[in-house]
């Protein structure tokens, strides 16, 4: 590979958010069929994403399949901020980090129930868009607003604003203050720090189907332990205050209100002390309010409904389980007809299924292992699924998307690949990325049959994976392998980089083409590349996940295993072994040289969980316990103790430690501490700050510079030639 294809993939990746941008994102199907909601920049490097929507209506305004559909543009956040940048309020930058968005412009909108009337922010400006129409207004709204939301009926819109919910007329009108905080320590309809983080709840109020009320979140954080973030490389500037729930310390109290336009005020009644998280909330014309609450020790689930004029609450179902239960999009929900829909696992230890239930119906099997209900209708439920361990042949790094009813499942999408779907009044979006071609589709269906596709500006990227996906040893480990282009048969064999992710929602082992990108690069400089989904990634069984439960160093047991039985397939040199990764894979790296010196030879280590006790409550207390209870789990799962760094006879391997001193998720104390351990032991090691970057590395200098510098460090520890 020359000097500049060197460089010139780095530099597109970074310039693309990993080629992400001008592709569409964040649909909506309006109910009666006749238009799709979506977001798209107008470029591959644009990271302004705008409102817009696709017209299936046909001749006359009806909804119907006889007209052409037509892509209309909205919104453009440029034209109504005037040219001006974009400005960000502290609570919206903390936002966008929980979620992980990187992009800019309209990053996110809520609709009426009719897709009639759009809300979002820029600036922290509240603004609306009437969708048939197209036209774009401002309201005034005191701000900076986050996180407005139209009523069903679109005559109110809800939206937060230093901690208090306010709601105002669409119209503009009657703006007002619903509910106020007490203090600094207290907020109305914001999600808290892990509801946001770790359960996949990044709201924090519900409208009522009639429009007339809101079940409103009210979190206090007065208990939550006080850390401050310095920018070292601005002294001058004061540290930012963060709440963070280490694990073991209090978590934020969170109650819930019902609040009504009218001024009513009612507090919803449950057990907050068995069950402090409240981890979904579902409100639709269906049933009373729903409630997934969860115990500290996640081992338990109680599906609450609530009633909407005392507060009061009746358990519906509770589910248990010795180890622990996962929280899965799209649940609970009630059906068009009163039932209950859930995820829950099935089974014995040895396997089991993650299946889907409906009322006192499981409607699955061990044949899928369901990930998400994306569409409860009337006659049946759209989903997205893997292959179970049960199924007829493996499907690796595949998920599909599956329309379940009494009859059992049938499967929409084809072929190898990863599809999603979003579904509403008979027309489905679905999105699919596949291994051979790079980036993905967005086809538009109506009632199983294409109707449109989204146009996508995203760039191509200046590389293709050589990728191949297979199990590896007797636990069938799934894998990626990936060989640089020019390698041939005779060629011999290569140094190895392993590039996992390898722990808890962080499959990476996928049949389609952008996943595998960064991973092609790395071989293109001379390496084969193992990527491995080992036991505690999602999508094979519950077991297999929930094997990791007190020793997530297991994690490390099958990188080694999956890299061992793959040497005798692939061109695979066993001398010339490096690891990286980023944040559990960078704890994954790290491990690595520190516990398997005799397998690993070099690490990259990016924003590593190294001391166990400075992660957050739900996440860590899920796997390990509490510290209190399970000091012994704590220690032997970190870094910087003295299983973490190992016998003092094994050998020291270059590790090249990489840590964004802005990251307010793995705080730089866990680099900090890694070093120091490092240091008193007498072991050698690199220390990479990177300065204003947090957990994520969307500047396009750091993201380009960061790879070309971890390969430069790979090639130097291992003895290889140079650039």
């Amino acid at each position: 590979m020359t000097s500049r294809q060197q460089h010139s993939f780095p530099r597109q990746y970074a310039r693309t958010q990993r080629f992400t941008l001008g592709a569409p994102r964040s649909f909506t199907v309006a109910p009666d069929g006749s238009r799709v909601v979506f977001l798209r920049s107008p470029s591959g490097t644009s990271r302004a994403n705008r409102l817009w929507v696709l017209d299936l209506s046909g001749p006359g305004g009806a909804a119907g399949p006889e007209g052409p559909a037509v892509e209309r543009e909205v919104a453009d956040p440029e034209a109504l901020l005037g040219g001006a940048d974009e400005e960000l309020s502290a609570e919206e930058r903390a936002r966008r980090e929980r979620t992980r968005e990187g992009s800019g412009g309209i990053v996110g909108y809520a609709v009426d129930a009719a897709v009639e009337l759009a809300a979002f922010t820029l600036s922290g400006r509240l603004f609306t868009a009437e969708l048939r129409a197209g036209t774009v207004r401002e309201l005034p709204a005191p701000g900076p607003v986050i996180d407005p939301r139209p009523a069903p009926d679109g005559r109110h819109l809800a939206y937060v604003v230093d901690g208090a919910l306010r709601v105002i007329g669409a119209e503009g009108d009657g703006d007002r203050e619903l509910a106020a905080p007490e203090d600094g320590h207290v907020t109305y309809g914001l999600a808290e720090f892990i509801a946001a983080e770790e359960m996949g709840r990044t709201r924090g109020f519900w409208w009522s189907p009639e429009s007339d009320r809101l079940l409103v979140a009210r979190a206090d954080d007065r208990a939550v332990r006080r850390w401050w973030i310095s920018d070292p490389a601005h002294p001058d500037r004061r540290p930012a205050e963060v709440a963070y729930p280490a694990a073991g310390t209090d978590n934020a109290e969170v109650r819930l209100l019902l609040l009504g336009l009218d001024g009513s005020r009612t507090e919803v009644e449950w057990d907050r002390e068995r069950y402090p998280y409240l981890a979904r909330v579902h409100w639709s014309a269906a049933g009373p309010p729903l409630l997934l609450v969860q115990s500290r020790d996640q081992r338990s689930l109680r599906y609450l409904a609530v009633d909407s004029e005392s507060g009061a609450t009746r358990t519906v179902r509770e589910d248990t389980d010795p180890v622990w239960l996962e929280l899965l999009p799209g649940v609970p929900a009630w059906t068009p007809d009163g039932r209950l829909v859930r995820i829950t696992d099935q089974g014995d230890e040895e396997g089991g299924a993650r299946v889907l239930a409906v009322g006192d119906r499981v409607l699955t099997g061990a044949a899928t292992q369901i990930c998400a209900v994306l569409d409860i209708g009337a006659d049946d439920l759209l989903v997205s699924a893997t292959a179970g361990e049960a199924a007829d042949a493996p499907e690796t790094g595949e998920v599909h998307v599956y329309r379940v009813g009494e009859r059992g499942a049938e499967r929409i999408s084809e072929g190898p690949g990863v599809h999603g779907a979003v579904r509403s009044g008979g027309v489905t979006v679905l999105v699919s990325a596949v291994p051979g071609e790079p980036g993905s589709r967005a086809r538009v269906l109506r009632d199983g049959e294409r109707v449109a596709e989204l146009v996508s500006y995203a760039e191509r990227p200046a590389l293709s994976p050589r990728l191949t996906l297979t199990e590896a040893g007797p636990d069938r480990i799934p894998c990626a392998v990936l060989l640089p282009s020019a390698w041939r048969e005779g060629d011999g064999p290569l140094p190895v980089l392993l590039d996992p992710y390898g722990g808890p929602h962080g499959r990476r082992v996928l049949a389609a083409h952008h996943p595998h990108l960064t991973s092609q690069w790395f071989a293109e400089q001379g390496f084969a590349v193992v990527v491995a989904d080992g036991r505690g990634t999602p999508g094979r069984s519950p077991a297999w996940e929930k094997a990791i439960a007190g020793r997530l160093t297991r994690t490390l047991d099958d990188q080694v295993a999956a890299l061992r039985a793959l040497a005798g397939r692939f061109p695979l040199d066993l001398d010339r072994v490096a690891i990286r990764g980023w944040s559990f894979g960078g704890w994954l790296a790290g491990l690595a040289v520190l516990r398997r010196p005799d397998v690993f030879h070099a690490a990259v280590v990016g924003a590593p969980v190294t001391d166990q006790r400075l992660y957050d409550t739900h996440y860590t207390e899920r796997y390990l316990g509490l510290p209190q209870e399970a000091p012994e789990a704590y220690a032997a799962n970190s870094l910087v103790t003295d299983d973490g760094l190992a016998a003092p006879e094994n050998p020291a391997r270059p590790m090249m430690i990489v840590h964004g001193l802005a990251d307010d998720n793995v705080v730089m104390a866990h680099t900090l501490r890694l070093s120091s351990a490092l240091l008193a032991a007498g072991r050698p090691h690199e220390v990479l700050p990177l300065t204003g970057v947090t957990h994520i590395t969307p500047q396009e200098q750091v993201a380009e510079n960061l790879l070309l510098l971890q390969v430069d460090f790979l090639k130097r520890s291992l003895g290889l030639p140079r650039d």
